[in-house]
This record gives C-alpha cells, structure tokens and sequence, in this order.
C-alpha cells in the first residue's frame, strides 16, 4: 500500500510503498476513505515533545470501509463503513468500560490514517448510518474533542462565550456552544480568514484586533466572557484568558502547547476563575458528534475546506504549517 509516511522532525512527509497490514484476531483493516490532517499532526511532525519516530503514519481522523475481519471480531464484516475512534486501549480497565479509553493505562493515540489502509480493534469503530458519509465519519473526532471541551466549561443558556482561535477545534467549539443555548459567541483570532466560516458555524460575532483583544471581547459581549475557551494554544493566551473571563468565570485550555505559559496567579485569584483543561472525548461524545451529523446538522459539514489526494500530502502538509485559509484538510487516499 502507499503511505505518507514521517521521516523526521522538520522533515517533509514522504509517499513510500508499505507492507499492507494485518487484522488483529479482535481486529479489522479498513480502506481509508477519509482521513484529516489535524493540527496536532503537524505539532507531532516539528516538535519531539509528542514521540513521533521515524517510519510512523500520521493521521488519526479517519474513516473507511472494512475489506478484512480478525477471526475473533463479532460485530463488523466486509463491506461495513465505519469512523474509527482513534483511542487504542485495553478495552476492559474502568476507563475503557467508563467508556473513557483516553485514560486507559496502555491508551495510544491511533494513526495510519494517512495511507490506503490501516489496521484497528474492532472495538474502536463506529458503524457509520446511511445520512453520514465518510467525509462526515473523518471530522466526528474533531468534533467530539469540541463537544467534551464544550461540556467540561459547562456551557449553559444564556451564557456569553469567547473563543480564541479559529482553528477547526475553535469553529467547532462554536457550534457546539450555540446548540447549548449559549447567547453570544465571539470567536476572536489574529487574522480573519476563518471569519466567514465562524459564523456558519454560529459565531455570533468575530473579532480580529490584535492590538486590543480585551476591549474588543468586552464590547462584543457586553462585558466580560462566562466562559473562555483556548483553542490556539498561545503561551500568553492564558493571562489574556483571565482578563477576559468575569469573576468566578470558566476558562478551558484546549489547544496544545508545549512551551512556558505565564500569568500573574492574583488576577486569577481575584476573580475565583477555574482555569480547567480538556483533553480527547469520552465515547459517548465521539457517537454524540456522529449523531448530530447523521440527523443532517450542516454546519459541521462546513469545516472542511479542501480534499486532496495522498500524492498531495507532501506539499499540503507543508503549507499548513503557515497559516492560510484552509481549515480542515481532508485526504482521500
């Protein structure tokens, strides 16, 4: 099979002719129909904080069709579409049968995705319903990681919402406030080339002034935000955080950042403002995310802004890497 496969940190990714993979005997091997190129592959492929060895296939937002089942699977056969939730675990510690695999004590983050095929735990796929694509099936993980971020700040009607970063996590933690009753939401970035897809997505308002954010978040929200929600993982977007949320407010930490954040602890503590963090999803939101795609929720559907081939990996790897106006790349391999 063909593959896209990581060489080494700061190097480009490289299309290589790989052995076809195996099932497990709990396993199955999917087609890739779909796969996203998340931003979190692109920290894995510069920064050796996150592991990344040589000869590893990125991509963990895939979906596809099941060509081959491991003699011990029970629920898949040939032919099924599935989304594949890209936690490997156990599957029977507490936090597998809590339906938390991220936190599973031999949890692995699931690739592969970047190639023709790959190989996965029957345990890990998701039929995928006859509304939903496999387009729909590769952007259920991005949108599953909104929704749990989305539930730990505890969204409620009525509540003013700040977004910092108009990234695919950040436009999806917007739709996932606004169907929670949320009464503004202002997705606030540097540049506005996401600005039109923010309000599909249901942003109330978009704000691009770098000089000013703080004055900019208060006006547009009449005040201070009930909940602010990092989705650029900025070091210096944790002190502005605290500025922007109210007293006894809600800040949830969401986009990933390897580097030293500082903020002056009192300006916190003066306010009482739980700063909290938020990582993967549970299952529950994994089939929560693919349920509203399946009962024809659209705006969703707006975040992918390109499908490439996986002879284009290479090159559009590359570029996104300096921001432009794509947002969720997906690759049809």
């Amino acid at each position: 099979m063909r593959a896209a496969v990581f060489e080494a940190h700061g190097a480009p990714l490289a299309v290589q002719q790989l052995a076809d993979p195996e099932p497990a005997a709990d396993g199955v091997v999917i087609r890739v129909g779909r796969c996203g190129i998340c931003g979190s592959d692109l920290h894995m492929a510069e920064e050796p904080e996150f592991g990344a060895c040589p000869g590893d296939v990125f991509g963990h937002e895939f979906a596809g069709e099941v060509v081959e089942a491991g003699r011990g699977t029970q629920r898949l056969s040939k032919g099924d579409l599935v989304s594949v939730v890209p936690l490997a675990s156990c599957g029977h510690c507490p936090s597998c049968l809590a339906g938390e695999p991220a936190w599973c004590p031999q949890m692995r983050l699931q690739g592969g995705g970047y190639a023709e095929y790959a190989a996965v735990s029957e345990r890990q796929c998701t039929l995928l319903p006859g509304t939903a694509s496999l387009a729909d099936g590769a952007i259920v993980e991005p949108l599953a990681v909104a929704l749990h971020g989305a539930v730990i700040g505890d969204v409620r009607p009525g509540d003013r919402v700040l977004i910092l970063g108009a990234g695919p996590i950040g436009l999806a933690t917007a739709f996932w406030a606004r169907r929670m009753g949320a009464a503004r939401v202002a997705v606030q970035d540097i540049a506005r080339h996401q600005e039109a897809r923010a309000m599909e997505m249901g942003a109330t308002h978009f704000l691009c002034d770098p000089e000013a954010p703080v004055a900019a978040s208060d006006r547009a929200l009449g005040g201070k935000a009930d909940i602010v929600f990092d989705c650029a993982g900025v070091p210096q977007l944790v002190a502005q955080s605290v500025e922007q949320v109210r007293v006894k407010g809600r800040i949830v930490m969401l986009g990933l950042c390897t580097r030293a954040a500082s903020f002056v602890p009192f300006r916190a503590v003066s306010k009482e403002a739980a700063i909290l963090t938020a990582a993967f999803f549970k299952r529950q939101e994994y089939e929560a995310a693919l349920d509203v795609l399946s009962a024809g929720a659209v705006e969703p559907r707006a975040l992918v802004s390109q499908t490439v081939s996986l002879a284009e990996v290479p090159e559009t790897f590359r570029a996104l890497k300096s921001r432009t106006g794509q947002c969720k790349v997906l690759i049809a391999p």
